[in-house]
């Protein structure tokens, strides 16, 4: 499943340059897809839109650091635990029981953005 940042963000921002999906982004900052990965052109949504890789998206946060869950993989294929979780100082970086995904399904979501 994907990580969530919940309310208890105290927005240090450490967690932010450790994700290797470029998942997490400041509170009112847009996303793309696009951002951090090799994707390019459209790229299919966990919910089986479609989404052009570059277009800007609404801020899923604007008062604290957001993790974009259509990005994020929990780090797998690249550490051994998701980093946001093991940087945070507030415990804030939780799995979001929303999303829930096998490691076979997040490893396959990494390889899709880092071709």
């Amino acid at each position: 499943m994907a990580i969530k940042i919940t309310d208890e963000c105290i927005n240090c921002g450490a967690c932010e340059p450790e994700c290797p999906n470029n998942a997490i982004y400041e509170g009112g900052v847009e996303w793309a897809i696009a951002d951090g990965t090799t994707v390019k052109g459209a790229f299919v949504l966990m919910d089986g839109s479609t989404m052009d890789a570059d277009q800007r998206n609404t801020p899923i946060s604007v008062d604290t650091y957001y993790i974009v869950p259509n990005k994020c993989t929990e780090c797998q294929g690249f550490h051994e635990e998701p980093q946001c979780a093991a940087v945070c100082p507030v415990d804030c970086c939780v799995p979001d029981e929303m999303y829930q995904e096998t490691v076979d399904e997040l490893i396959a979501k990494k390889d899709k953005m880092h071709f």
